[in-house]
């Protein structure tokens, strides 16, 4: 790319805001040398990575590759055999780190993001190192005991000796005899020694050396004789830990000199992962859309005139360096009949900041970022961008405006092709008009000639007619209010701009003399062409805003559909919830029925033959007859087909409690009994899976769905009704304990427990005695037990229950 015309585009100032959202030097660097690229493939794979990153942030907005350092000149150091500090290791360290994490995080979602999984798998793995740096360095960069037995000893040995010093010294300070020569009961230390404040006119009462003296010169620093073996000691030890830091930092940094390579793949990796973040975050923050990029559709060598295949369509493109609140979006449409296109407007109406607009969309898709317009733009890849806008006079060549227009045009003109796009702003300005509206035209018709898309602006009205009767040419105009006397930023495609001048000066109050002479001047022609142009401006913005307010109305319309739509689905889960509590209810009345009916059939052995015989004959029968209401209650709740009948809502629905779905890794169905924001738990059968919600596939059938969700609520129901594995019934009478035991006994059996714990105390025997009874008798029990002597002994029975 051109790099002139680059920042006649102000490109590099884009980069400036993308590389504001990076988070480390390295890619903040490749944020601000970013350059388009002409390679279709690796566009869309930048973009691609783009919007991966941006769906990744969404799921998971606090991802960042917190702890990476740009450590590539902490490399050469290493390189060169110098000695990292420990600083400087631990930023390696963190880097490392940061790494090992973005690799593992981006590698384990590769299926959803397939263009950062393939970045992180880029990301060379450096083994041992971190370990090694763990074991040796703290967080907060000091050389720990453990990096080595030796550092572990000379450690030990400085303790003693320090103690051993301090312990010396305090002794003479503390001395009632040293009081009045001491300025104050402090052990110091000066140039790496300890010392005592002596005062000055004491000097020599204490025997020692003198390292220092205070700023009036009252107070003397000195290290006292019987202590400077003390100290010296002292010092050796400190000299060996020194030594042995300096060994164990120079071992390191040999194990970071080996990974260089490795570590500098590393940082780049890192840098361009972050720079997909940051241009993810770059697009949230402007509310940037992904573009369809494509290529050229026509041979390149093509010389006669003729489209080149390019096209652009820019929908409610915004600038990106103008502040959101006051940027007037503007479309913008080269399609396949045009591929230049003319501007004509007053200025400060806002066509150079179309021109830039475009460009730097076109620029900022090719460098990978999402541009700022709506969704459905779409752009051609072009293999240059080239720009002449603004004043560029230059003093010291002594070129004039026009002079270094040429100059420019000259220079882009000998580069363009078939595949370039070129900005012109203010064709032929600063010279004759008459010359320079011929040679504007010369030059347009030399872009045609070679097919080069052209955007470009111009003040000269013959111009106008020249884009309308050309064919590959369309007229544009920036629209301008007469009321306010302000032009309102927006591109009109099609329309030629107005000129209005005269109709601006009769607003202001010129005399109207002037003002219809004036109009006699430029002919009727002129006149009329104005009045037309008017016309078909009132004629655009009144249909523009009907089409508005039909959109409106459709997007109201919708809006109501949909809010119908949920109502709808809501009376029929309510219809649903109605039925199963229904259901819940008759079941909960049939168990108790049931139960009954098991109690009956254990009390029946203690009855006469005859009289049992007869219960027997009467507990069958109602038997019998509870089955076929169970089988009544068990029909799956029936579904209104009026609510039903909309498999479109139906698939496009996000999975709920009680779907019916097939687990595509395992080829089996269950239904959902539990859901979180991203998995799923299965009840399969007896089973219960968890699964990724990707995973799960929603099956159709309702009916059947209504009838495992009430299998699944009746399982759940008995489940959630159990009483507990324990029964105390302890200060109870006989009967009323019997009485608690057997309801016990029912409701365990129907929570389906294995086994039951009956605590009845020891006290006389009786109650012992008769649950032991019941439970010989009962046909819930397979068997019973005394408690071992650590559950109670014969103050409790164990019963193993039948379920």
């Amino acid at each position: 790319m051109d790099s002139k015309s680059l920042n006649t585009l102000e490109f590099p100032k884009v980069l400036q805001k993308l590389a504001a959202y990076t988070a480390f030097s390295a890619s903040e660097a490749l944020a601000l040398s970013l350059h388009p690229m002409r390679g279709l493939d690796n566009v869309r794979r930048r973009l691609q990575e783009t919007e991966e990153a941006r769906r990744l942030l969404d799921a998971t907005p606090e991802l960042t590759i917190g702890g990476a350092r740009d450590v590539r000149e902490l490399l050469k150091i290493a390189r060169r055999g110098a000695i990292l500090t420990p600083t400087e290791i631990l930023d390696v360290k963190n880097t490392l780190v940061a790494s090992r994490e973005v690799r593992r995080t981006l590698t384990r979602l590769e299926e959803h993001y397939p263009n950062l999984g393939l970045l992180a798998e880029n990301l060379p793995e450096v083994t041992g190192i971190i370990s090694t740096i763990n074991r040796t360095i703290d967080e907060r960069g000091e050389v720990l005991d453990s990096a080595s037995p030796e550092l572990a000893s000379i450690r030990a040995e400085l303790r003693v000796a320090h103690d051993r010093l301090v312990s010396r010294l305090n002794g003479i300070i503390q001395n009632p005899d040293n009081a009045e020569w001491l300025q104050d009961t402090l052990v110091l230390k000066r140039a790496d020694r300890f010392v005592i404040p002596l005062r000055a006119n004491f000097k020599g009462r204490i025997k020692g050396v003198v390292h220092d003296q205070s700023a009036s010169g009252a107070t003397l620093f000195i290290e006292p004789l019987s202590v400077v073996p003390l100290n010296n000691a002292w010092r050796e030890q400190q000299l060996r830990e020194q030594q042995e830091i300096q060994r164990i930092l120079k071992e390191i940094t040999k194990l970071i000199a080996v990974e260089a390579d490795n570590i500098d793949y590393i940082v780049v990796g890192l840098a361009e992962i972050d720079l997909a973040f940051a241009k993810a975050r770059y697009a949230n923050a402007t509310n940037a859309t992904h573009p369809k990029v494509t290529g050229f559709e026509k041979d390149e060598a093509q010389t006669t005139r003729s489209h080149p295949g390019s096209s652009i369509k820019l929908n409610q493109a915004r600038h990106p360096l103008l502040e959101p609140e006051s940027v007037v979006p503007i479309d913008m449409v080269l399609d396949d009949k045009t591929y230049v296109l003319v501007i004509t407007g007053p200025n400060t109406g806002g066509k150079t900041v179309s021109l830039k607009t475009a460009a730097l969309a076109i620029l900022m898709a090719q460098a990978g970022m999402h541009i700022l317009a709506e969704r459905g733009s779409e752009i051609s890849l072009f293999k240059d961008v080239f720009a002449d806008i603004g004043d560029e006079q230059s003093i010291e060549q002594s070129l004039s405006t026009f002079s270094s227009h040429i100059t420019n045009i000259s220079r882009i003109l000998k580069r363009a092709n078939r595949r370039s796009l070129v900005i012109l702003d203010e064709l032929g300005a600063g010279t004759d008009p008459g010359e320079g509206a011929a040679l504007a035209r010369a030059l347009l018709n030399y872009l045609l000639d070679k097919g080069v898309t052209t955007l470009s602006t111009t003040h000269y009205p013959e111009l106008k007619a020249y884009a309308h009767n050309t064919e590959g040419v369309i007229n544009a105009s920036v629209e301008f209010d007469l009321q306010t006397l302000a032009p309102t930023y927006r591109l009109l495609i099609g329309l030629p701009g107005r000129s209005n001048a005269i109709a601006i000066a009769e607003r202001l109050g010129l005399d109207s003399t002037i003002i219809a002479e004036s109009r006699s001047l430029i002919g009727t022609e002129a006149e009329k062409t104005d009045d037309l142009l008017e016309d078909i401006l009132k004629q655009r913005d009144q249909a523009r805003k009907e089409r508005e307010l039909a959109e409106a109305i459709r997007d109201d319309a919708l809006a109501l559909e949909h809010r119908l739509q949920q109502r709808l689905d809501n009376i029929a889960e309510e219809r649903k919830a109605i039925l199963a509590d229904a259901q819940q209810e008759a079941h909960a009345q049939l168990n108790q029925a049931m139960a009954d009916i098991r109690r009956i059939r254990s009390r029946a052995p203690s009855l006469p033959t005859q009289d049992a015989k007869k219960r027997q004959t009467e507990v069958k029968q109602l038997e019998s007859e509870l089955k076929a209401l169970e089988a009544e209650i068990v029909q799956p709740v029936e579904a209104d087909p009026t609510l039903e009948a909309r498999p479109s809502q139906q698939e496009k629905r996000p999975l709920k409690l009680g779907d019916r779905v097939q687990i595509g890794s395992l080829k089996t169905e269950g239904v959902i009994i539990a859901l979180t924001r991203t998995q799923a738990e299965v009840q399969v059968g007896m089973m219960r899976l968890k699964a990724n919600l990707n995973e799960l596939t929603r099956i159709k059938g309702p009916k059947d769905n209504e009838a495992e969700i009430a299998e699944q609520v009746k399982r759940l129901d008995r489940k959630s009704a159990s009483p507990g594995p324990q029964l105390d019934i302890r200060g109870h009478r006989v009967e009323e304990g019997l009485e608690e035991l057997e309801r016990y006994l029912d409701q365990a059996v129907m929570a389906e427990l294995q086994w039951v714990r009956i605590v009845h105390g020891k006290g006389t025997g009786r109650m012992r005695q008769a649950v032991r009874e019941v439970l010989h008798h009962s046909g819930l029990v397979s068997s019973y037990e005394a408690g071992k002597q650590a559950e109670g002994g014969d103050g409790v029975t164990i019963a193993r229950l039948r379920v």
